[in-house]
């Protein structure tokens, strides 16, 4: 079986990610990938926007990073990206951030809510107790939507990430999904499945299998991602990301060259 590019993983520029690019490169040979991209979380053009981004004074840096991979592993593929955070009215900034190293895709997500409020945050938690849950869903899904609108992005990283805490509305939200993977398929963007939920409170892949099959019916393609932040994350629960891509019938997962989608078979 030839497994999916992960394409989605941080380093340490991020400031809560351990690990060189080159270790991640090696352990993605360990597990048997051919190919791999890194997509750390993007500098803002205040640094002091959060605390868990790169600066931008360290984004020639970590391209540096992920070159210095290439040359230590020439067998395998290795990708430039960059998880960028999608906020309305910071268009421009993606747009500046496109236009200054050759990247091969971008990832589109949705943490904030508000200007002040990361939703998956641990330590703004109590957030959630002043809020309420479809309230809070429904922004997130209204800013996804935008996300895919853009045309600034190949992929939607994590797309229901709300439920990273375990916490869910209590009304039904197909609507939103609906909304939201409509926008996708019209704009023809990808979206990632992200295996990095199983290692949190939700313990379910990034999206749901209701959302996958969804996206299965729109024929909207898709990649798969770790989000690992430590070396051993790399290509961690493949196997079930892969089984749930079967199960709605998918049989391809894209690969990015210079922000040019394909498909390959898994």
């Amino acid at each position: 079986m030839k497994w999916p590019a992960d394409y989605h993983m941080h380093t340490p520029l991020c400031r809560h990610a351990i690990g060189a690019p080159t270790e991640y490169a090696a352990q993605a040979l360990a597990v048997g990938l051919t190919e791999i991209g890194f997509s750390d979380h993007s500098p803002m053009p205040r640094d002091d926007f959060d605390e868990w981004r790169m600066y931008l004074r360290n984004l020639d840096e970590y391209v540096a990073s992920v070159e210095a991979a290439r040359r230590d592993h020439p067998q395998l593929t290795i990708k430039l990206a960059l998880e960028v955070d999608y906020l309305p009215g910071q268009e421009g900034w993606i747009r500046e951030l496109a236009a200054m190293h050759p990247w091969d895709y971008f990832i589109g997500s949705v943490h904030y809510v508000s200007d002040s409020w990361d939703i998956d945050n641990p330590y703004k938690l109590s957030e959630w107790k002043k809020r309420d849950a479809y309230e809070v869903w429904s922004v997130y899904f209204e800013r996804l939507t935008q996300a895919a609108e853009c045309g600034l992005f190949e992929i939607i990283g994590h797309a229901d990430l709300p439920k990273k805490f375990g916490i869910y509305p209590t009304r039904d939200c197909t609507g939103l999904f609906a909304t939201f993977l409509d926008a996708v398929a019209k704009h023809d963007v990808a979206m990632e499945l992200n295996t990095a939920g199983l290692r949190k409170d939700c313990r379910e892949i990034y999206p749901s299998p209701q959302i996958v099959q969804m996206a299965a019916a729109r024929k909207i393609p898709i990649t798969l991602g770790s989000d690992a932040h430590a070396p051993g994350e790399v290509g961690l629960n493949f196997a079930e990301a892969l089984s749930l891509a079967r199960s709605a019938g998918y049989q391809q997962a894209c690969r990015f060259t210079r922000r040019r989608r394909e498909l390959v078979a898994f």
